[in-house]
């Protein structure tokens, strides 16, 4: 059992897996720094600051100062904001992974094709020949 468990960890798809979820950790840190202290901001920008975290509804019925507050209070809330942050910031990263895969590809296929040589042009019969062809053409 033991042979078996360390031929199946031997196994390439194992490890490309493995590897594939570590470069995918680090590759979630950089979109997400990405998105959150480059993006982000720019769109804070043209936006006026725009944030909507502070939009929940407290399902006590009390009225608290903020997001922070309800919940030390310890009482139940609604986040519409956080929610509507996450999906705003959901497709931000998708958009961002889109355009770094879309990148990745032209890249990897601009260097896996190698441009083709132009195709030589068929040579033609050389003056010598053109002459040994009159030659025997007039012998006949």
């Amino acid at each position: 059992m033991i042979q078996e468990f360390k031929d199946f960890i031997a196994k390439g798809n194992v490890m490309d897996m493995a590897v594939g979820i570590i470069i995918g950790a680090a590759f979630t840190a950089i979109v997400t720094s990405l998105v959150g202290d480059i993006i982000n901001p720019i769109i804070a920008l043209f936006t006026g600051g725009i944030d909507f975290t502070g939009w929940f509804y407290a399902l006590d019925g009390g009225d608290y100062a903020s997001l922070d507050a309800a919940k030390e209070a310890g009482a139940p809330v609604f986040a519409v904001g956080s929610f509507l942050m996450a999906v705003i910031n959901f497709f931000i990263i998708a958009f961002v992974v889109f355009m770094l895969v879309k990148t990745v590809n032209r890249v990897k296929a601009a260097a896996e094709t190698p441009e083709e040589p132009a195709p030589e042009a068929a040579p033609g019969p050389s003056e010598l020949d053109i002459l040994i062809e009159i030659r025997d053409a007039l012998k006949k």
